[in-house]
């Protein structure tokens, strides 16, 4: 007959030895790792976004009843002249871009073949990055102000201020002067980008193409280029996603006044000064699809015009060779059949 007590001791000590199994305690640990960053996605991404949609879909405010209106706050986006207006404003960030984008790689590609204060210059230009975009707001909102710096530095140069124009009042290059606020703060994290990728290519390329007579446009175009495709993919995917979505420099700088309301900046004054919090949600909704489909437009056509990198060739170049290589055949066969 066996003893009670001694069978509830027993039990303890078999589960004790099966939570301290090898096994288990892997098991253990793989659904921590795994639980932890769910639950936050899940906290903070999924259900917020889940119940963003579900608000773009309602009349309401922050605080108050909601009035479900279906699809009413879709149309409404596409009929006010605002929220299509301020994509237009999105096309000068877009220019930025692409200046900032070139401007990125010739200093990245000037650093590769090494210049004399490498090291000053890429601290120089990566410093912006590191400031508050808040910051560096109020810092340009000083700089374009009637008088003030940059005036003071065109004036130095002769120029005279009832001639220079209103940086930021003029509605002809107001977006051009808040552009290029982004331009000067991210060129800097590009060149840092381009800088690490072109740093992975192979030196001896270099040296090889060098010896063949090939000059610095030259390696650039045929060795650099098609190495750091990929970083340049992403770069511009991040760059059209940051141009439709800018909101400091606008934000700080001009409050959106004087046609230089971003996407963001009118959607911010649609959810906070006029409470339409159900429309403020369906232009992120609609912002978003923006997003994913030029994301994905560029990835096609990034897919069809270039290589897969594993080849020296482009698409583009492989289709003109085949298509010249078809050609001499079939010279070749009238040829013989004369």
């Amino acid at each position: 007959m066996s003893n009670p007590k001694t069978n509830t001791q027993a039990e303890p000590q078999s589960f004790k030895k099966w939570i301290g199994t090898r096994k288990v305690q892997r098991r253990l640990v793989i659904f921590t790792f795994m639980f932890v960053p769910l639950f936050l996605l899940l906290m903070f991404t999924y259900i917020p976004f889940a119940k963003m949609v579900q608000f773009s879909f309602y009349n309401m405010k922050y605080i108050g009843a909601r009035t479900f209106v279906g699809l009413k706050n879709y149309v409404e986006i596409f009929q006010r002249k605002e929220i299509f207006g301020s994509l237009l404003v999105s096309l000068y960030y877009m220019a930025g871009g692409a200046v900032q984008l070139a401007l990125a790689l010739f200093f990245a590609t000037m650093m590769v073949f090494k210049v004399k204060g490498e090291s000053f210059f890429k601290a120089t230009l990566f410093f912006p990055y590191l400031i508050c975009g808040i910051a560096i707001g109020f810092i340009f909102k000083f700089f374009y102000a009637r008088g003030f710096v940059l005036d003071t530095i065109l004036q130095a140069f002769g120029m005279d201020l009832e001639n220079i124009p209103l940086w930021l009042q003029d509605k002809s290059i107001n977006n051009i002067s808040l552009a290029a606020t982004s331009v000067w703060r991210y060129t800097g994290q590009n060149v840092v980008l381009f800088l690490g990728a072109m740093m992975s290519v192979d030196t001896d390329l270099y040296e090889a193409a060098s010896l063949d007579g090939a000059n610095r446009w030259q390696q650039f175009r045929y060795i650099i280029l098609p190495s750091i495709k990929s970083i340049i993919v992403l770069n511009l995917i991040l760059c059209v996603s940051g141009c439709l979505s800018a909101f400091e420099p606008p934000y700080v700088i001009t409050n959106g006044n004087m046609g230089t309301g971003t996407y963001f900046v009118i959607m911010n004054r649609i959810a906070h000064q006029n409470q339409r919090v159900g429309l403020a949600c369906a232009m992120a909704i609609v912002l978003l699809f923006l997003i994913i489909v030029c994301t994905v437009g560029q990835k096609l056509f990034f897919k069809y015009a270039f290589n897969d990198g594993n080849s020296d060739e482009s698409k583009a170049a492989v289709r003109k060779r085949k298509q010249a290589e078809k050609a001499k055949k079939q010279a070749a066969k009238k040829g013989g059949s004369v």
